[in-house]
């Protein structure tokens, strides 16, 4: 049993699948998975368990570039502990903004094989952090279940956020079933040209629909202990981007109407020029920050939708 998130029966729900054996099956089919890769809407199909590379150029063994307790995500993730992150290097997203781009988009991070990711995850929880928080992980979600079906046995007890571009693959969030009690996707844009242009996707939108719904599906609206920290559900991040103020009220109504007006969004407002935009000329329309009557009609979007659990710390 999961429990009741204010009760002092709640658990991770990764426990109730290690007890009856959907853990160590999944591993299972994580590691088959990486034989013919479809870890993401890429649909690479390449043998990552020999080692072959697609779009995000991770093979057999997750990337990790840093893991640590960030005091620096939403208040209900990281308390006074903090966030247990854990940063993977590598993406199936090419955004030309990208404030993480060292690591997304160029060869870094160590690879970390299952049993060293999960000591990762038990040294955080020893550190006195409040979760795992797993940041950028679409395309390493078979390295993920490997690596739980260690950690657990090896007194694993901390929730598990799933911190997603929100570019997820059916075959990873089914994998994830049962295992993640926390979802955090970015919900970046609502037009396909816009996702084209600026995250040479342009299937973003409706694979970021699909990913989100069977995330809510999963784990329903964000929870909180009597602690006030989450302790399941769906946190929506939308960044909020220069001039793309339409797409932000396209995006909140349909959190509001698809999944439900209790949806708990960060509208962030932390962007900023990055990687390739200052140096591209046809990139000038994102080539600045958000403008403070941006982020009051991006509020006011949220208001008119129905939502009510918003705020810029979320």
């Amino acid at each position: 049993m999961i429990g009741d998130p204010l009760s002092g029966s709640w658990e991770p729900a990764y426990l109730e699948a290690w007890r009856s054996g959907a853990l160590d099956q999944k591993a299972a089919a994580a590691r088959e998975e990486l034989r013919h890769c479809r870890a993401c809407p890429r649909d690479c199909g390449v043998d990552r368990f020999a080692g072959e590379t697609g779009t995000c150029r991770v093979g057999r063994h997750a990337l990790v570039a840093s893991a640590f307790p960030h005091h620096g995500e939403e208040d209900c993730l990281r308390g006074r502990g903090g966030s247990g992150t854990i940063f993977f290097a590598g993406c199936n997203l090419r955004c030309v903004f990208c404030q993480n781009w060292d690591i997304s988009q160029r060869d870094s991070g160590a690879a970390c094989p299952p049993e060293d990711l999960a000591g990762l995850m038990l040294a955080l929880q020893d550190r006195g952090c409040h979760n795992i928080n797993l940041v950028t992980p679409e395309h390493v979600a078979p390295q993920i279940a490997e690596a739980l079906a260690l950690a657990v046995p090896g007194g694993l007890r901390l929730p598990l956020v799933y911190n997603t571009g929100a570019y997820d693959g059916p075959a990873s969030l089914h994998l994830m079933a049962g295992l993640v009690d926390m979802y955090m996707p970015d919900f970046k844009f609502w037009e396909p040209a816009t996702a084209r242009r600026l995250a040479a996707t342009a299937d973003y939108p409706e694979r970021a629909r699909e990913a989100i719904a069977e995330m809510h599906r999963q784990v329903g609206v964000l929870r909180l202990g009597p602690d006030g920290l989450a302790r399941r559900g769906v946190l929506v991040r939308h960044l909020v981007m220069p001039g793309l103020g339409a797409e932000t009220a396209a995006i909140l109504s349909w959190l509001a109407r698809t999944l439900s007006i209790d949806t708990y969004v960060n509208l962030m407002a932390q962007y900023r020029p990055d990687h390739r935009v200052p140096a591209e000329a046809r990139f000038a329309a994102v080539d600045r920050r958000p403008l403070p009557e941006e982020m009051s009609a991006a509020y006011a979007a949220a208001r008119a939708a129905g939502l009510w659990r918003f705020d810029p710390h979320a």
